[in-house]
């Protein structure tokens, strides 16, 4: 094909439209749409992320158990013995890496998505995609890391002796999909802004580190409402992310079932109301995602 044909073939195609400033529900429904005619691309992006990150390493997808192992065996020891923690939560090794496999899930999927744009910018600059896409890879690569741990969990409760058999393994699907939304809502939102501010994804680190501490995995959410009282602790529960850890630990860790930890009242009904606010939370974060999309090659 000579320069004129491709010229003349390209002249041919219909524009598509990079950015919208529909704030309608129809509008985020339709950039729903083109994603999922993208889910082989998102999937072979999903798979190039698994990849990337352990290219050329000896020990590959291991390094994805070493670090919450390495993280475990220092807060097991530290704060759990030397600052006297598991005198209080029995298996306290099990409740801990419950929360940190929870927790690891979330700040993997808004720590990757914020800067998914950024590393992707050649990508983005040459091809036309849904920008979309960018963001959910992260979501799908941490999803698979968040699966081996899973697998190692569970593992962990059978060596003590209690498998997460019992009807509260319910609390597993509505914790997981808080974690889910709150955190795809988030990386779709940095994704954006870190374009334009690239300091975000410092702040967002920052701002991940003090979460976690905010969040019920070293310690019992009994702690916090013996030490703050009523009100203070009604704004920890509040914390979507706090009720999606305490949801996972009512599922996998069985000790907790014989009152060793008091878990806030209506647990299921808190999650269920986090999961719908996070679904509003994932379309108004995708509708500011499209308005800014439109100069990232430029601002790229």
């Amino acid at each position: 094909m000579t320069p004129q044909e491709r010229f003349a073939a390209l002249a041919e195609q219909p524009m598509t439209l990079v950015t919208s400033h529909s704030a309608s529900l129809g509008a985020s429904w339709a950039a729903l749409r083109d994603v999922l005619k993208q889910r082989e691309m998102l999937g072979l992006l999903v798979r190039r992320d698994l990849k990337s990150k352990y290219k050329d390493s000896g020990l590959g997808f291991l390094w994805t158990l070493i670090r919450p192992l390495t993280q475990l065996f220092i807060y097991f020891v530290v704060v759990g013995h030397f600052l006297g923690a598991a005198r209080g939560i029995p298996d306290f090794a099990v409740y801990v890496f419950t929360g940190l496999a929870a927790y690891g899930l979330f700040s993997e999927i808004v720590s990757s998505g914020t800067s998914s744009i950024v590393v992707n910018s050649g990508l983005i600059k040459k091809i036309y995609l849904p920008r979309e896409v960018f963001p959910l890879a992260s979501v799908g690569s941490a999803l698979f890391n968040f699966g081996i741990q899973l697998v190692i969990l569970i593992i962990a409760t059978l060596l003590v002796g209690k498998p997460p058999i019992s009807a509260n393994i319910i609390y597993f699907i509505p914790a997981l999909l808080v974690l889910l939304t709150y955190g795809t809502a988030l990386a779709l939102l940095f994704a954006a802004i870190n374009v334009y501010l690239r300091d975000i994804q410092y702040l967002v680190e920052v701002a991940l580190m003090v979460l976690m501490w905010a969040s019920p995995i070293l310690y019992s959410w009994e702690m916090v409402a013996g030490t703050v009282g009523q009100p203070l602790s009604d704004i920890y529960v509040a914390n979507p992310i706090t009720v999606s850890v305490m949801g996972f630990q009512k599922a996998f860790w069985l000790a907790g079932d014989g009152g060793a930890v008091v878990y806030p009242g209506h647990l299921m009904l808190r999650l269920l109301i986090s999961f719908v606010i996070g679904l509003v939370l994932v379309v108004l974060c995708q509708r500011v995602f499209a308005r800014l999309q439109g100069n990232f090659a430029q601002e790229l």
